[in-house]
């Protein structure tokens, strides 16, 4: 797979250099939501396009946002091709309706630029080397993935950083890129998010960093940050609607199968919980008995009676071994309880309440609207399960 230099500005019908595909033409031509109306402009463009492809390659459109997407081995595949179809998507958006707004073209950039292998074994061709990577840089973006690691040790890598980034417009990581950016200093006094596996590490690594496990994307001026994996095409379609507007990210989000789009501040959902385990066999007790009743009691008191402790040495044990307290972690795992409860039943919002230890509906409302910002019938308009309208029905 080679994603080359993408130059999304001089492809417009969907098709970029080397293999890497948004869309199958055909299929292209019949989605309004992205080209419109027929535009004999877009036509023509296509037509020099097609007959001096590496002319138009080598010269994009004055005045496009150049996007750089920072890759390194072991990146996860995902992190950079996610945005990469986001930005595709608008550019080709501007491209078919005329619209008179800046494009984009996407540069998928590493240190030296040679081939190297994703997390998951694909193999990527970057379009240049860093040090080759010298036009104006609109957004700078670095990605995530086990390989992460190292790339923070990089010195190379850490330096063009702090180099570039001053440099940019804005700077963002997707996923553990956060560690990149932190390590060449770039999260210094800011708040920022990472995958909610890896905040824990962040924070303590970078005590300097406010970071919050909660969010999709957070933006702190001109630094944005996402979490894993697919929250990067979020952190995109913001940057998009930034960009542009609201109607032209909702066309791209519609192109691409996506729902425009979960707020930046909306929880990653069930991960959290997962997040850390308790050491001691009492506390793991409570923590299995909390996700397996949601709807029991759930207080401290009640909690600290089944561990055999008191409240007070309840509650500081079991934060100081899950980095939560006690009454947080229940509240998440109520919410946790609910949301499946939406997505895969058809009961009514009151008795799910009650189920899951909300003991009304107002107080469930109240509660999704703060951890997920938006409110349990939203949640279940978007997110409920084929199968189960299907039983409905």
């Amino acid at each position: 797979m080679d994603l080359g230099a993408r130059g999304t500005g001089a492809d417009v019908d969907g098709r970029n250099r080397g293999k890497f595909v948004l869309a199958d033409k055909l299929d292209m031509e019949h989605d309004r939501s992205v080209h419109g109306a027929p535009d004999r402009r877009v036509a023509d463009g296509e037509k020099r396009a097609a007959n001096g492809g590496a002319h138009a390659r080598a010269h994009p459109r004055v005045g496009q946002r150049h996007v750089v997407i920072v890759v390194f081995e072991g990146v996860q595949s995902l992190d950079v091709t996610g945005p990469m179809e986001v930005f595709s998507a608008a550019q080709q958006l501007i491209a078919a309706s005329g619209r008179r707004e800046r494009g984009y073209r996407v540069t998928v950039a590493s240190n030296d630029g040679a081939p190297f292998e994703t997390s998951s074994g694909l193999q990527i061709v970057p379009a240049a080397g860093l040090a080759q990577t010298s036009d104006e840089i609109d957004t700078l973006i670095v990605a995530g993935g086990p390989g992460s690691r190292k790339a923070s040790a990089d010195a190379e890598l850490l330096a063009w950083l702090a180099w570039a980034a001053p440099r940019a417009r804005r700077v963002a990581s997707v996923c553990t890129g956060a560690f990149v950016l932190a390590a060449a200093g770039l999260l210094d006094g800011r708040r920022a998010t990472t995958h909610w596996a890896s905040a824990r590490a962040l924070a303590r690594r970078h005590p300097s960093i406010d970071v919050d496990p909660e969010p999709i994307y957070l933006r702190d001026g001109r630094v944005w940050t996402s979490a894993g994996v697919t929250a990067g095409m979020d952190l995109a379609l913001a940057m998009v609607e930034d960009d542009l507007d609201r109607d032209a990210a909702l066309a791209i989000a519609r192109h691409l199968v996506l729902f425009l789009r979960r707020p930046g501040n909306q929880a990653q959902f069930s991960a959290t919980l997962a997040a850390q385990q308790p050491e001691r066999e009492p506390l793991r007790e409570a923590q299995r008995h909390m996700l397996e009743h949601p709807g029991d009691d759930l207080t401290v008191p009640a909690l600290a009676e089944r561990a055999h402790m008191s409240a007070r040495n309840f509650a500081r044990a079991f934060r100081a071994e899950t980095g939560i307290t006690p009454a947080r972690y229940v509240e998440r795992v109520r919410v946790e309880a609910a949301r499946r409860a939406l997505e895969d039943t058809t009961k009514p919002v009151a008795a799910i309440a009650l189920a899951c230890g909300f003991g009304s509906a107002e107080t469930m409302r109240r509660t999704f609207l703060r951890a997920l910002a938006v409110s349990p019938a939203e949640y279940r308009r978007r997110y409920r399960s084929t199968g189960v309208d299907a039983a409905a029905a």
